[in-house]
């Protein structure tokens, strides 16, 4: 079995070592490195190839929304998972924008945080679930000032179905065989959709849907 290949960075040591052995004891998960700032996360992604990155928010020089940024512009393929302590919808928004493709708290149960890590490296998106009310409520308040309406407005009835599904959680080859289609036809849909709203991450498109009220959340 090839296992995730994961760098945890926290700058508490022993909170940073207690979620590296919750991950170790995973047979899926191998731990290839431990950072304790967000330089230090830059620098090891570079000399370690991790595929997912544990990123904490709060740490002492660059910040972890700042150095996921920065991560994702050096080493797109990269997947980060958000772990901290702050419910706040600032910095979940930052969070996605930056490039994040999930959002957990630090209270959340092991299980929450194992399906984060799996979910992202699965290139998918993984939101906490209290932190989906967050999106529901600047959803609302988008649509009732109408922001976004001529990007919404430019998409298809396929293409807002296709939409909703990708949102949903369904893969590629599930959306055709859903829609009666190819798969090829799919992402091109997807790859039409993404220029129309000009997004440039499968994290900000379910992001979009969510905000849209294409899925539940």
């Amino acid at each position: 079995m090839k296992k995730i290949r994961t760098l945890v960075v926290d700058d508490h040591t022993l909170i940073r070592q207690g979620i590296v052995g919750l991950l170790e004891s995973q047979p899926d998960i191998d731990v290839v490195g431990q950072a304790g700032t967000g330089q230090e996360a830059l620098e090891a992604t570079r000399s370690l190839a991790p595929e997912v990155v544990l990123m904490d928010v709060a740490m002492p020089g660059i910040s972890g929304l700042d150095a996921t940024r920065e991560l994702k512009s050096r080493f797109p393929g990269v997947q980060v998972v958000i772990l901290t302590i702050h419910d706040r919808e600032d910095y979940l928004f930052q969070a996605l924008r930056a490039g994040a493709s999930a959002y957990v708290l630090k209270g959340a149960d092991i299980a929450d945080l194992l399906a984060a890590v799996r979910s992202a490296h699965r290139g998918e998106v993984y939101l906490f679930p209290t932190v989906t009310k967050k999106l529901v409520a600047d959803y609302l308040r988008r649509a009732r000032s109408g922001e976004d309406r001529a990007a919404w407005d430019g998409l298809s009835d396929r293409q807002r179905e296709i939409l909703g599904l990708i949102a949903q959680g369904k893969t590629t080859p599930e959306i055709a065989a859903a829609l009666f289609l190819s798969p090829h036809t799919v992402q091109s849909h997807r790859d039409h959709i993404m220029t129309k709203l000009g997004l440039h991450s499968k994290a900000a498109l379910i992001r979009y849907a969510i905000e849209r009220g294409l899925t539940e959340p």
